[in-house]
């Protein structure tokens, strides 16, 4: 089964808006068991979307269009399928009750061109909006099948999950489905992991495996074509464990949707424990990577940013002599900067991170010096040194992923 994706929107085109429609989606289609040949971007003009449907209706089954459903001119998708297939656009009555409802509650007055949201195509299935307005649709053509979405992800990720995956799985039944995994390492390359799972990589039929090199970490994808959901389980589970077996040690969890620091906050709530931490280079980094998790204030009172050693000294209570003798880039720093943070958070674990973010030198230490501290609980305290590489930003996220796996690492070997 041959799909294809159809983004529409000049926004896209120039920059303004990332494309991340069309990585949701091509991943969505494979677990129904249909194979994305094409993704294309298109402006929002009339006649160049048609040239592209003429086109898309030579090679694909479904076309999936994202974008222009809206209440604009520019928003033009509803208008060129309908005249493409040769049908009109007609009101849907759901969508229009909507969409009175939303202006009577928001006190406000809806000008006419708001209408157009309630569109639908002429004998199509209509797929309501479960965050927005405008709804979509799903037509059968003589030649492909054609499903409207709207641009937003927002919006289009629970009409496409809740709304059209019924559908097109009534349009398009298969015996077989695509079953997947996702599998999450931190602290090795994605060079060096393909290295070590080479033989499995080179040998693969089904299932296979799909690395993914991301900013700081790396994944795998461990897919199974079954008809029989159990089957797939058990085929998944027994290369999981392979792989595990191989480079468990930098695995950290599953799932696309999965963080690191998701992990860590989860571990805390889950063992009773809390951290706090005190920033120089990272200026909060780590506390905001936190502070994004859900649940986060039963593990994480709260930390500090001390950039200067001036606030060192005199928020944290690291020793003047200590700055002098051995500078802020030191382990020794590092440790009284996680020590001294534990005592004022009355947490579990600290963390604290000093060096140089760059592109300068500091202290004649070169930019991507990162000493990382951790004291915990009980006693026991130790810093280590980092050097990360590239730019000031890469220098500090290397940094916050670093500290995260260190407290992961902490929490799971503690006795």
């Amino acid at each position: 089964m041959k799909a294809e994706i159809i983004a529409v929107g000049t926004e896209l085109l120039l920059g303004q808006v990332v494309n991340t429609n069309a990585t949701f989606l091509s991943e969505q289609l494979a677990d129904l068991g249909m194979e994305v040949y094409y993704q294309t971007v298109v402006g929002d003009n009339r006649n160049r979307l048609e040239e592209l449907l003429n086109l898309a209706d030579k090679r694909s089954d479904l076309i999936v269009l994202c974008g222009g459903l809206g209440p604009t001119e520019d928003d033009l998708t509803k208008e060129v399928v309908a005249r493409h297939v040769g049908k009109s656009l007609v009101q849907d009555p759901k969508g229009y009750q909507i969409l009175l409802h939303f202006f009577e509650n928001s006190q406000r007055v809806m000008t006419e061109n708001n209408l157009q949201q309630a569109l639908t195509i002429q004998d199509s299935i209509t797929l309501q909006n479960p965050n927005g307005l405008a709804v979509g649709s799903l037509y059968q053509g003589e030649k492909s099948t054609y499903l409207l979405l709207p641009g937003p992800p927002s919006e289009l990720k629970p009409m496409f999950r809740q709304n059209a995956v019924p559908e097109l799985q009534k349009v398009f039944p298969t015996e077989e489905k695509l079953y997947s995994t996702v599998l999450r390492f931190y602290g090795i390359g994605e060079s060096q992991l393909v290295t070590d799972l080479a033989d499995l990589i080179d040998g693969q039929t089904n299932p296979t495996i799909a690395p993914y090199a991301k900013e700081n970490e790396v994944t795998l994808r461990i897919t199974v074509k079954t008809g029989d959901e159990n089957e797939a389980e058990k085929l998944l589970k027994e290369l999981e464990q392979k792989i595990l077996q191989r480079v468990g040690e930098f695995f950290y969890g599953y799932g696309d949707d999965n963080s690191l620091a998701k992990v860590v906050v989860d571990l805390l709530r889950a063992h009773g424990k809390t951290v706090t931490a005190a920033e120089s280079l990272t200026a909060g980094m780590f506390q905001s990577t936190l502070g994004s998790i859900s649940g986060v204030s039963e593990v994480f009172p709260g930390g500090l940013v001390t950039y200067s050693p001036k606030l060192k000294i005199a928020l944290l209570g690291v020793k003047e002599e200590t700055i002098e003798k051995y500078g802020v880039v030191s382990e020794e720093c590092a440790k009284e900067m996680a020590v001294n943070s534990l005592a004022l958070g009355q947490t579990d674990f600290a963390l604290s991170f000093t060096g140089v973010a760059g592109p300068d030198e500091l202290e004649g230490q070169a930019a991507g010096t990162v000493w990382i501290g951790l004291a915990k609980r009980d006693g026991q305290v130790e810093a280590r040194c980092y050097h990360f590489n590239r730019n000031r930003q890469y220098v500090q996220q290397s940094a916050v992923m670093k500290g995260l796996d260190l407290i992961r690492r902490a929490i799971l070997t503690e006795k």
